[in-house]
């Protein structure tokens, strides 16, 4: 419980994360002057950020646009930290008001945008603001976004026709991704720089509707295995049309360790998308898929909560059992992962 301010309510918990330490120290001053805040934590580097976020109780998180010397790595990680915890609410931290930096703080979860030429007094304000639910940007940020949603068409891009709006190399990345491949892996399977292959994601984000690694991956292996032609990727658990099929196929594939597949069978079954839906089965499949995959780790963890708490302790027990069962016969063949990452690129 934090300090009280004179309306006797609790102050609102705040981490700052600047470029500098000297800015950061700056920031966190002025919003302690404002009795409604309490600087809960501060960070200069994206490491320090995320492990804050993980370890403590916060509500707002104002952080700088360019982290790590580098720019736009704050939006990149509020994407982590969006991942990491839906429910916190973020203010950016502006140096540029260019229409493409408004727009992918908005697309990453941004809340609050606040210019830097604003007055601190205001972004305590815009601090309460974002807290209380309230969307803070200047009149000509909100009309950046209104064009962007004005000239997005409004059918989302799902299954082998939204593959199809991917470049040749977005369609590689995402390949790379079903085989389960790390930001690291995958930039030196492509030859490429790691921040390169961040944005790269960052725009099949945009071009899929989907806001996480964990969403993509899913819906590329449960909306396009059933149109996957057979022709040149002779499998078994491949050949088929129907969602039985796709089911079954991910059944497999996850049994013999595939991380994609592990993560879109445990959403099939919380959701219950070709089967019937099963909050014990997704449990298990989370857990088992959350060994085996680090980069999704956190986003993983986050849906195997959410389902964790319509169990009672019983239920998960059991499924802590089983995933154990399962974790002790899972293997990770090349010839499934390589075939799934083939099969994607087919449906370009």
């Amino acid at each position: 419980m934090g300090p009280e301010h004179e309306l006797g309510e609790r102050a609102i918990r705040v981490l700052v994360a600047d470029n500098t330490r000297i800015h950061t120290q700056l920031l966190a001053d002025a919003l302690k002057r404002d009795a409604s805040l309490e600087v809960s934590g501060t960070a200069s580097h994206s490491r320090d950020l995320i492990g804050a976020v993980g370890n403590q109780e916060i509500d707002v998180a104002v952080i700088s646009s360019n982290l790590d010397e580098e720019p736009m790595r704050g939006i990149e990680i509020l994407r982590e930290l969006r991942a990491l915890r839906r429910e916190l609410r973020c203010v950016v931290l502006l140096d540029s008001s260019k229409s493409e930096v408004v727009l992918e703080a908005f697309r990453a979860g941004a809340r609050g945008l606040f210019s830097r030429y604003e007055s601190l007094e205001t972004l305590c304000k815009c601090v309460r603001r974002v807290h209380d639910g309230q969307i803070w940007a200047s009149s000509q940020q909100m009309a950046f976004a209104i064009e962007a949603l004005a000239s997005t068409p409004s059918i989302r891009a799902v299954g082998a026709n939204g593959l199809s709006l991917l470049s040749k190399r977005e369609l590689d990345v995402v390949s790379c991704l079903a085989d389960g491949l790390t930001n690291r892996e995958i930039a030196e399977r492509l030859g490429l720089s790691q921040h390169t292959i961040k944005n790269y994601l960052f725009r099949v984000f945009d071009k899929l509707g989907v806001s996480s690694r964990l969403e993509l991956m899913t819906l590329t292996l449960t909306n396009s295995l059933g149109q996957l032609p057979s022709a040149g990727h002779h499998s078994p658990e491949l050949g088929g049309q129907s969602q039985h099929t796709t089911v079954s196929w991910c059944q497999k594939a996850a049994e013999q360790g595939l991380p994609s597949a592990q993560v879109a069978l445990a959403e099939m079954y919380r959701r219950g998308n070709g089967v019937e839906q099963d909050p014990l089965s997704a449990y298990m499949w989370y857990l088992v898929s959350e060994k085996m995959n680090s980069e999704q780790r956190e986003e993983i963890s986050a849906a195997k909560r959410q389902v964790g708490a319509t169990l009672n302790p019983e239920q998960i027990v059991e499924a802590q059992n089983q995933a154990t069962a399962r974790l002790k016969k899972v293997k990770r063949p090349a010839s499934v992962a390589v075939g799934m990452g083939a099969a994607i690129g087919a449906t370009s």
